[in-house]
């Protein structure tokens, strides 16, 4: 189904390079706001910069999949060298899609981790890639998160996420 994720973990960096390395993975595409850093504290926090040194210590590269712009993504993450994608245009699968030529991945190979079931995860499974929900990092969201959000409520019928600790395969 186009809404649901492949995992379902409660933060970003519960989800271990072992894990990862297990299931073949050796990119993360993760969105941006409310997933890697606080929508509101683009600058991100130290849980960011340790499980990004743990992915690279494990020899998983990280690149970010996000519809805002440029400047904003690249204020984000440049002090860690994380190549992004901005513009991305979630839920359409174009910048995953765009983000698997230029760096030539197959689908196999890697994940997308993000926050929200109306674009990150519809585009996941659009690209046809492996996918993560995670819990929000902050309570408060923007105008358009806040309607994705309402949406998301409607399409789960307002169902409660049972959530893990790291990467779990469904049963």
């Amino acid at each position: 189904m186009i809404f649901e994720p492949t995992y379902r973990v409660k933060r970003v960096w519960g989800i271990s390079p072992k894990a990862l390395q297990s299931r073949g993975i050796t990119t993360v595409l993760a969105d941006l706001d409310n997933t890697l850093v606080a929508w509101n504290r683009p600058e991100g926090d130290r849980d960011f910069f340790d499980w990004h040194a743990k992915l690279q210590q494990a020899k998983i590269n990280l690149i970010v999949v996000s519809n805002n712009s440029t400047a904003r993504v690249k204020r984000a993450v440049t002090a860690l060298g994380v190549p992004f994608e901005s513009w991305s245009w979630k839920p359409l699968p174009r910048g995953i899609k765009k983000t698997l030529r230029d760096f030539d991945l197959t689908k196999d190979e890697v994940i997308m981790v993000g926050d929200q079931i109306t674009t990150d995860i519809i585009a996941s499974n659009l690209a046809g890639v492996r996918s993560v929900l995670v819990q929000p990092l902050t309570q408060t969201d923007g105008l358009p998160t806040r309607i994705n959000r309402q949406i998301a409520k409607i399409i789960t019928g307002h169902k409660e996420i049972h959530w893990e600790d790291d990467l779990i395969d469904p049963k």
